[in-house]
């Protein structure tokens, strides 16, 4: 596997793993009522959909063992293009209901040792 699409990949992690850092005690009350953390979980949201969307241009066969990866690149363009129609309830389920098969699947393509 190309050294860009490892990069990637840590990027997808990272940015998952954030997200559950970001929303870790708190309900979906918190998430609506503070523009900063919705803010700092869409941007990351975002980040995850470009780095998906750039392993499809190195390697699209690897995309097969993300779960959902079109839903998520799809999520992303929601986000970035119509941002002023956001639905928080979506983004909440999408954390609730998809994130965590996201984080795992990502992984699992990474070497042991390379998931920090």
């Amino acid at each position: 596997m190309k050294n860009d699409i490892y990069a990637h990949l840590h990027d997808i992690l990272h940015a998952g793993r954030a997200i559950k850092e970001f929303v870790a005690r708190r309900t979906f009350e918190d998430y609506v009522s503070h523009d900063l953390l919705r803010s700092a979980v869409e941007r990351k949201f975002e980040i995850i959909g470009e780095a998906l969307n750039r392993v499809r241009r190195d390697d699209p066969s690897l995309l097969l063992r993300i779960r959902n990866y079109r839903n998520i690149v799809s999520f992303r363009n929601i986000l970035i293009h119509g941002y002023d129609a956001i639905d928080d309830r979506i983004v909440w389920g999408v954390i609730e209901e998809d994130l965590d098969n996201l984080i795992q699947d990502v992984d699992e393509l990474l070497p042991q040792g390379e998931t920090t």
